[in-house]
């Protein structure tokens, strides 16, 4: 089934845009990705919004998400090139940073593994960075405003490569059985001779 994709607010895209543009834009970030192109003929092509997942390993109540920005992947002739995102400041949406490596292509594979799934889901990005981990977060309520909300038990998550060790890429899970043991990972085991 296809995925249901929410356009990025017009102000995010259009920072992206502005860098992408704009040599002064470009310090302090690594030269766009692909070196295999020039700048000017990257494009932003898909937008996922970013969430980041906190209070993971918290007792009162389910861990948050909070988004900190959207991911626009970057194509040129030849597919794929790396990523730009803009993060939303006091001032409104503004360029962060360009990025590359296995994160990108990993994007690329889940959400074509996505989509061919039996159900529609809205595509939304997942990190959890005490795991340095990042997961496409197929939400089930396609009509859901893409900045908000949590994921809910019978949505998948599909780490992205590199997983952790132990946790499949590309393998899609339901958040309910994927959370409890990415919470596991976080709590430090109790020490010998401690009261239980």
């Amino acid at each position: 089934m296809p995925l249901r994709v929410q356009p990025a607010p017009a102000p995010a895209l259009r920072s992206v845009l502005a860098a992408l543009g704009s040599p002064t834009g470009l310090r302090g970030n690594p030269t766009p990705p692909g070196p295999r192109a020039g700048r000017d003929s990257l494009r932003p092509d898909l937008s996922l919004p970013v969430h980041v997942l906190d209070g993971i390993t918290a007792s009162a109540g389910p861990p948050r998400t909070r988004l900190t920005g959207w991911r626009f992947l970057l194509r040129d002739a030849h597919g794929a090139a790396g990523a730009a995102e803009a993060m939303l400041t006091a001032d409104g949406w503004t360029f962060s940073h360009f990025c590359e490596g296995p994160f990108v292509a990993s994007t690329e594979t889940a959400l074509r593994r996505a989509e061919a799934l039996p159900t529609t889901h809205q595509p939304r990005l997942l990190s959890v960075p005490e795991l340095y981990m990042v997961t496409l977060w197929l939400h089930g309520d396609t009509e859901a405003d893409a900045a908000g909300g949590a994921p809910a038990p019978a949505d998948l998550l599909v780490p992205l490569a590199p997983a952790p060790p132990g946790i499949a890429a590309h393998h899609p899970q339901r958040v309910d059985g994927l959370l409890p043991l990415l919470t596991r990972r976080l709590v430090p085991p109790p020490l010998l001779g401690a009261p239980a």
